[in-house]
């Protein structure tokens, strides 16, 4: 079967036994060491090539692939940022009240990523922004790198001088014309646990934009920083207080290779609830979920719904000490490498379930099924929104889930009254 088409490069061999565990388990493919035309899980690259106009490729109905076509505007941070501020825009000229603004022109219910610009486009309009608030602090990433790679923190305007090619006139001009970077408002209230920072990695599967469907993994995890969190100016260039990616973490001193520094999510459920309650760790969750189908929203008017497309998105959420939940990014190639037992566990499962849902039955591929698979197969997946079930239920739902009245979110009051829980959310 051609489930896959296109050459990936592996992370590890790990991740590639991961792969061909599951795709053997289905019977689709015999793996042999030399068949190295034999690639079963594409890379953005390979997804790029597949659906360039010079190539002129066409898949076929049995071929099925693991991106979008314009998975970036999504996935990447400037893009994200972009479509977004697009959308709240919209929202607002269709005088929406999801768009509502309080008395300081602050969205009420859509303000969920920071304050962000790009660079160099948006240098005059940051430096305008940063004189409002110069104690504040900022985060600078390169807008298509990942794991870490390239991101700072700065306080003071004369640290991004060196990127600046005529600083009297303060026209910004990267170094490199090929890399974008962009800079947001740095969370500097971070909830703490341990004293250490930590962000939430969790897996969305989207199995078409138009109409949107989307399921929520339930085994998300927490990434813990190695060393206890400051806010302290001497402590900015520490990444091990600030970023807490694997792929820097694991380099750290107290890195621990049983735990990983990893939380799942249902220990963090559990750690809210009995410090916070569970009333507010249940709205918290609530927020997440509006969090992440907005911002799918945001994009699906854009985004190639391409029939032969599925994407599993890895999300990173922070949560602020007033348990706002925060979107920083989201990645198109969540890592599928183990750095524990549990999290070989996890990501088997996870790949696993995602197969079972872009592929009815485990059967041959078809890009022409409905998509829509019976609930006994979703696994650890729950439908966390179905655009055609919530149009069904009023206009008005959107708002009414977001200010907590409706019965349509998971984690809701209505689980605690013994009543069914309608699993689309909007």
């Amino acid at each position: 079967s051609r489930i896959m088409a296109g050459k990936v490069k592996w992370v590890t061999d790990i991740e590639k036994s991961v792969l061909i565990n599951n795709f053997e388990k289905r019977g689709w493919i015999q793996v042999a060491e030399n068949e190295d035309w034999n690639f079963y899980w594409m890379s953005v690259q390979t997804i790029r090539n597949v659906f360039s106009v010079e190539t002129g490729y066409r898949l076929s109905d049995d071929q099925i692939v693991n991106h979008f076509p314009n998975h970036y505007e999504l996935t990447r941070k400037d893009l994200m940022v972009k479509n977004i501020k697009r959308y709240r825009k919209e929202l607002e000229k269709e005088g929406s009240p999801l768009a509502e603004k309080d008395e300081n022109g602050k969205y009420i219910y859509l303000d969920f990523v920071p304050v962000t610009f790009m660079l160099p486009a948006d240098y005059n309009l940051f430096v305008e922004e940063f004189r409002k608030n110069p104690s504040s602090t900022w985060i600078m990433k390169p807008c298509g790198k990942a794991q870490g790679k390239g991101i700072f923190l700065i306080n003071k305007l004369s640290q991004i001088k060196k990127w600046s090619r005529d600083s009297k006139t303060s026209s910004f001009v990267s170094q490199s014309s090929k890399e974008a970077y962009v800079i947001s408002l740095y969370i500097n209230n971070p909830l703490l646990i341990g004293g250490k920072k930590f962000d939430l990695r969790l897996y969305v599967l989207v199995s078409t934009y138009r109409p949107l469907r989307c399921y929520m993994y339930k085994l998300g995890f927490c990434r813990f920083c190695t060393v206890k969190y400051t806010p302290s100016t001497s402590e900015l260039d520490n990444m091990f207080v600030h970023l807490t990616n694997v792929a820097i973490q694991k380099h750290g001193d107290d890195y621990n290779h049983i735990h990983g520094g990893k939380w799942t999510v249902s220990n963090l459920r559990l750690y809210l609830e009995s410090t916070r309650g569970k009333e507010v760790t249940n709205k918290l969750f609530d927020e997440i979920h509006w969090i992440i189908v907005q911002s799918l929203k945001a994009v699906a008017p854009v985004m190639n719904n391409d029939k032969h497309c599925f994407e599993c998105y890895g999300y990173d959420i922070i949560i602020d000490d007033k348990l706002k939940p925060w979107l920083i990014e989201v990645n198109a190639s969540p890592s599928l490498t183990s750095s524990t037992a549990n999290d070989r566990i996890l990501k088997y499962n996870l790949i696993n379930d995602t197969l079972n849902i872009a592929v009815p039955n485990g059967e041959i591929p078809d890009c022409k099924w409905n998509k829509s698979p019976p609930k006994e197969v979703l696994g650890n997946y729950e439908v966390l929104y179905d655009e055609e079930m919530a149009q069904s239920d009023g206009p008005d739902r959107d708002l009414r889930s977001r200010s907590g009245q409706s019965t349509g979110v998971k984690g809701n009051r209505a689980r605690d009254s013994g009543k069914p829980v309608l699993t689309t959310w909007k």
